[in-house]
């Protein structure tokens, strides 16, 4: 299947989102710890 540019822009920004995120929490932690 072909892809629009819109949803691939969308795939990306929830992949972003999801890193950010598991970054954010791996930083509070250490600093926690």
């Amino acid at each position: 299947m072909i892809l629009t540019i819109v949803e691939i822009i969308n795939f990306i920004i929830l992949i972003i989102c999801v890193l950010v995120g598991v970054a954010f929490v791996t930083l509070l932690e250490r600093k926690i710890l």
